[in-house]
């Protein structure tokens, strides 16, 4: 009883987070404008590494969860799967609810990604030019361990490290290209974390079409 009276709060909390943001979306010009600036700009660059990131946050995923401490996720522990954002948890088995949640929460969710990604780049990888080696490394394990905030399980927040250093790649890539622009690099990292988000939601979603979520 309790366990799925807490798992409802969460999704009452998160479904109003994401109407929040689309309708903020709707009402500003300038966040539109922003959207439109990351899609737009999206190139080959920012596609073809995401199977290898993807591949590199699996197997770091693997490697991790083997430590019984670091299965811990409120999420999970709540019988929540994966991201709480997707609204997939076990207390919904069975019922329509099993998929209709979830594909609520990313038709909210998508149109704001790009949104969500350029906070994110602007939190963990602005300035990074200026950086040392190790302080690189340990915005990385930082960006990763943020997720665990948010409920998934610690080892996969720490493999979420690999997809933060792919990002600040993509952002000092973007600072040398644009000849020493910051703000530059933060759209050209928001792009690579923009379409390595989609490839994740495309997943989700062909999951909730085949009924294998």
């Amino acid at each position: 009883m309790l366990t799925g009276v807490l798992t409802a709060g969460v999704l009452a909390f998160i479904g109003y987070r994401l109407v929040s943001a689309a309708s903020l979306m709707a009402r500003s010009a300038v966040l539109r404008g922003r959207v439109r600036e990351i899609v737009s700009g999206i190139r080959w660059r920012h596609l073809w590494p995401i199977p290898f990131v993807l591949a590199g946050v699996l197997i770091a995923a693997i490697a991790l969860l083997e430590v019984p401490p670091l299965r811990f996720g409120w999420w999970t522990a709540l019988g929540g799967i994966g991201n709480p954002v997707t609204g997939t948890t076990d207390q919904t088995a069975g019922t329509t609810l099993e998929w209709l949640i979830p594909l609520v929460f990313i038709v909210l969710l998508v149109p704001a990604l790009p949104l969500f990604a350029f906070r994110e780049e602007e939190l963990f990888r602005l300035g990074a030019e200026g950086w040392s080696g190790r302080r690189r490394v340990v915005k990385a394990v930082q960006f990763g361990l943020m997720h665990a905030l948010i409920g998934i399980p610690i080892a996969v927040a720490l493999a979420l490290g690999v997809g933060g250093g792919y990002f600040q790649w993509a952002y000092l890539r973007g600072y040398r290209s644009s000849g020493g622009d910051p703000r530059a690099a933060v759209f050209e990292s928001a792009r690579a974390h923009t379409a390595y988000n989609a490839v994740i939601v495309g997943v989700i979603l062909a999951a909730i079409a085949t009924g294998g979520l």
